[in-house]
C-alpha cells in the first residue's frame, strides 16, 4: 500500500505540472476557459470509467457528492484566475492558508498546532506588505484558500461516504455543471477562435483535476484533514520549481524563505504523525465499512444494507473519531474511516 504522504506528494507534483500547461495557454483563452475545460474533460473521463449508479445513492451521499462538486468548481475559477496574476508558486502557497488554518485548528497536540503555525508564518512571510503582489491576485488566491479548507473536508467525507470512486465522479460533473456556463459566456468565443487550446484542456484536466483529486481521496481515506493539511505546504515548492523550470519563473530571497518555512512544516508534521494503535481490529479479510453503504455489516456479516446510523463525531489529534451502529447493529469506532475498536451486537460488553 502506498503511503500517504506520497500520494499528496504525487497529486502536488501534478496539479502544479497542470497549472503550468493552463497558464502557458493563457494567451490562446482565458482561465476560466481552461477552468472549464478541466472539469469537463475530467468529468467525461471519469464517468465513463466510474459509471456511477445514480438511483442507488442515499441522501447523504448525495448531499456531500453535491457540495463537493460545488466547491470544486468555485476553487478551479478562484485558483485559475489567480495564476492569471501571480507567480504559480505564490499562488500556489496562498492557496494554503485554508488548509493551514484548518490544521491549527484540529491539532490537539503543541507540536502539531507548532508545525501549522510554522508552515502559516511562511505564507504570512510571502504576503506581507511588501512583496509587491497585486491585490486582485491575492484577493482570488484568498478565495482559492477558503475553497480549498472546505476541499479537505468535504473529500475526506465523501470517500468515507463511497466505497468507489462513484462520489468523485459525481463531485466533478456537479463542478462542470458549476463552471460550464461561465466559462461558455465569458471564453467560448476565444476557445472557438483557437481550437488548439483543446489539447493542452485535456492536458490539465488529467494533471490538475482527474489525478489528484484522486489521490487526495485516497490520501484522506487514510490520514486525518490535520496532517493532510500540513502535508500540501510542499506545493509552493513543487509550484516554483515548475515555475523556474518550465515558465522561467523567479521568486526572490523572502520568497524562497518562505517557501523554505512550509517545506520543514511538512517535514516536521510527518515526523510527528505516529500509527494508530487499534483494539479489537477487524479481521482483514472483511470489507471496510463506509457509512452509508453496503449490504452486510463488516463486523458480524449479517445481512442488513442501509445507512449507518452516526451517534456522535469527534475531531481528535489522531484524526476524526465517528462512533456508529452499523447496520447489523454492531457499534461501531472509526478513526478516519477505518475501524478501530467494536462490539458485535447481542455481545454482552462486561464479556
Amino acid at each position: 500500500m502506498t503511503p500517504a504522504p506520497l500520494l499528496v506528494l504525487g497529486q502536488i507534483v501534478s496539479m502544479q505540472l497542470g497549472s503550468a500547461v493552463a497558464k502557458g495557454a493563457y494567451d490562446d483563452a482565458g482561465p476560466v476557459a481552461l477552468a472549464g475545460m478541466r472539469l469537463i474533460f475530467a468529468a467525461l473521463v471519469m464517468c465513463a470509467l466510474v459509471r456511477p449508479r445514480l438511483r442507488r445513492l442515499t441522501a447523504r451521499q448525495w448531499r456531500a457528492a453535491l457540495a463537493l462538486g460545488v466547491t470544486i468548481g468555485v476553487m478551479n475559477m478562484a485558483y485559475f484566475s489567480a495564476i492569471d496574476h501571480l507567480p504559480l508558486g505564490v499562488a500556489a502557497t496562498l492557496e494554503l492558508l485554508g488548509p493551514l488554518a484548518l490544521a491549527a485548528a484540529l491539532s490537539r497536540r503543541p507540536a502539531h498546532l507548532a508545525a501549522a503555525l510554522l508552515a502559516l508564518a511562511g505564507v504570512l512571510l510571502l504576503t506581507a506588505p511588501g512583496g509587491a503582489l497585486p491585490a486582485l491576485g491575492v484577493a482570488l488566491g484568498a478565495t482559492a484558500a477558503v475553497c480549498r479548507a472546505s476541499y479537505v473536508v468535504l473529500n475526506g467525507r465523501v470517500g468515507r461516504l463511497f466505497d468507489d470512486w462513484t462520489g468523485l465522479a459525481v463531485a466533478l460533473a456537479v463542478g462542470a455543471v458549476v463552471v460550464s456556463p461561465v466559462a461558455a459566456v465569458t471564453s467560448g468565443a476565444a476557445v472557438a477562435a483557437h481550437p488548439s487550446v483543446v489539447g493542452p484542456g485535456i492536458a490539465v484536466a488529467l494533471l490538475s483535476s482527474l489525478i489528484p483529486y484522486s489521490l487526495d481521496m485516497a490520501a484522506l481515506r487514510r490520514i486525518g484533514p490535520r496532517v493532510f493539511g500540513v502535508l500540501l505546504a510542499l506545493s509552493p515548492a513543487a509550484g516554483a520549481g515548475v515555475g523556474f523550470v518550465l515558465l522561467d519563473e523567479e521568486l526572490s530571497a523572502r520568497q524562497l524563505c518562505a517557501v523554505a518555512l512550509v517545506v520543514a512544516a511538512a517535514a516536521w508534521s510527518v515526523g510527528q504523525s505516529r500509527p494508530v494503535r487499534r483494539t479489537e481490529p477487524v479481521a482483514s479479510s472483511r470489507p471496510r465499512p463506509r457509512p452509508g453503504s453496503g449490504e452486510h455489516c463488516p463486523v458480524c456479516l449479517r445481512a442488513g444494507g442501509g445507512e449507518w446510523t452516526l451517534r456522535s463525531r469527534h475531531h481528535t489529534s489522531e484524526g476524526e473519531a465517528e462512533y456508529c451502529v452499523s447496520p447489523g447493529g454492531c457499534l461501531v469506532v472509526l478513526l478516519d474511516g477505518r475501524i478501530v475498536k467494536h462490539l458485535t451486537a447481542g455481545r454482552n460488553p462486561a464479556a
